[in-house]
């Protein structure tokens, strides 16, 4: 048996809505023939497909990171403006790919405005440096009078975009990034790209690279070099994560979302290790701007042995089962329960590359079973996380020890009272959870639920249209509690109202 309580004055923070983005990379088919592809049926005038928007306003994506991902690192984002007939294509050296240049920032931002979605553009630290950052910024910002303001009113878009959120460069701890450099390297030119920037334009969030994964050999000491350079420059550090069942390891695997908390708590400790010794009343926040299931090690051949492709080809279009689609839930669990720390995030991608979203060349766009959950929490986390206290029994896994049998996450909006409960059962069996809400009046007016047991949907596009939220369990209430009911590995979004 395990217990949930809460109560809505005690709260983690308020949800930060920018934490339901997505990602769209010059990778694969996420942008040509997935969210582009002119001569469409449902194309746009400016090329861009209308079933893959509707599908993307669904989902309830606020914002967009672009162009990158390992793109941006050997990227001139000046070959990719101006009259599209102009444009050479380039050989993309981070996926190996003859990149047509179709689509670049003017296109892909007023895309973003036309589907009221905030972007967020990184900028190439692998091959460029502080000049084109600060070049891209002053083209995408500045006003008329200036060089590269100017080109962009000459390119056709007389008003500024003003976007506000930048990264400082992607992942430049690997190895694997075009341009890669030691902590040290990347610290100074974080700072000093980050100062240009700022000089052009103080209202701007800037990110720095953190690790890009856990396991790498420099996680901790990286966060903490790059922060002694440029703490007081950035509001953000990113964060990466994407998570597989491994050997046929289930139990591991549905319990992903430990192992993210625990990366997002010991980025947080690490953070606040410079900042206590700055003596700093500076809070930096996290930016997990990659994050998803990603069958990275059994299924990708890496992207040193791709050979030099064209005709934007099939890459990493991972096919999802439902038990990836609970793992997803689990990991927006972690996300939403960390609200005062994770200001953004990034499920990545979007479309076709590890994707919610899948599309055929010429055919329809559909959803994968990582879209329901996704697209539920986005609909129903508003207003602030709720501290969740959970006592229940714990489970052993090979990879985090001993870990909660069931994990949970809570909002509530202020202004309504509506309170939204994310619940993810990692058992094999039904599981009873008492809700405690004491001094609360509660009501649990309904749920929907993910299943793992829908393994069809990983094989089969039939099948994986067919998959979607089903009903929760029955719920009970009595004076003070509320009974819930969990399916056997799944992740349930309760929806009711809670007043104090």
């Amino acid at each position: 048996m395990t217990t949930i309580t809460l109560h809505p004055d005690f709260r983690v923070g308020t949800i930060d809505r920018r934490v339901f983005g997505s990602f769209v990379e010059h990778m694969g088919r996420c942008v040509y023939t997935g969210v582009y592809e002119p001569g469409h049926e449902t194309a746009d005038e400016h090329g861009f497909r209308g079933d893959v928007a509707e599908l993307t306003k669904e989902l309830g994506v606020t914002m967009l990171r672009y162009p990158g991902g390992n793109f941006v690192s050997n990227y001139v984002w000046e070959d990719g403006v101006g009259p599209v007939e102009d444009r050479k294509p380039f050989l993309d050296l981070a996926w190996r790919t003859v990149e047509p240049n179709l689509v670049g920032t003017d296109e892909f931002l007023q895309h973003c405005e036309r589907q009221g979605i905030e972007p967020m553009m990184a900028v190439n630290l692998g091959t460029r440096g502080v000049d084109a950052a600060v070049a891209l910024l002053e083209y995408c910002n500045g006003e008329a009078g200036t060089k590269w303001a100017d080109m962009r009113i000459a390119n056709g878009r007389e008003k500024p975009y003003g976007v506000k959120l930048w990264c400082l460069g992607n992942e430049m701890d690997g190895p694997w990034q075009i341009g890669h450099k030691d902590a040290h390297e990347y610290g100074k030119l974080a700072a000093s790209t980050g100062r240009a920037m700022r000089q052009v334009d103080p209202s701007i969030e800037l990110v720095a690279c953190g690790s890009s994964s856990m396991m790498m050999d420099t996680f901790g000491e990286w966060e903490r070099t790059v922060l002694s350079y440029c703490y007081d420059v950035v509001d953000h550090i990113s964060m990466h994560a994407y998570y597989e069942e491994m050997d046929g390891d289930r139990t591991s695997f549905i319990a992903s979302g430990t192992a993210m908390a625990t990366f997002i708590e010991r980025v947080a400790a690490s953070a606040d290790a410079i900042g206590a010794q700055r003596r700093s009343d500076k809070q930096i926040t996290i930016s997990f701007d990659e994050w998803n299931v990603w069958y990275l090690f059994s299924r990708f051949v890496g992207e040193t042995n791709l050979p030099i492709q064209r005709d934007a080809p099939r890459i990493i279009e991972d096919r999802y089962s439902g038990l990836d689609a609970v793992v997803v839930g689990d990991m927006i669990v972690s996300l939403l329960s960390h609200a005062d720390r994770v200001a953004i995030g990034c499920l990545a991608q979007l479309v076709n590359v590890i994707a919610p979203i899948m599309t055929e060349p010429g055919g329809a766009a559909w959803k994968q079973t990582t879209f329901h959950p996704f697209a539920t929490a986005a609909r129903l986390a508003v207003g602030d996380a709720l501290q969740v206290r959970i006592d229940g029994d714990t489970m052993a896994t090979k990879k985090h020890g001993d870990v909660p049998t069931v994990t949970a996450a809570a909002t509530i909006d202020p202004e309504t009272g509506a309170l939204a409960l994310f619940v993810t059962n990692r058992t094999a069996e039904e599981q009873v959870v008492t809700l405690r809400t004491p001094g609360a009046d509660t009501r649990i007016e309904g749920g929907t639920a993910v299943l793992a047991d829908h393994e069809g949907a990983r094989e089969d596009q039939a099948a994986a249209e067919a998959y979607g939220m089903v009903d929760a369990l029955p719920v009970s209430h009595e004076e003070g509690t509320v009974t819930l009911r969990l399916a056997p590995e799944s992740w349930t979004a309760f929806h009711g109202t809670m007043r104090g």
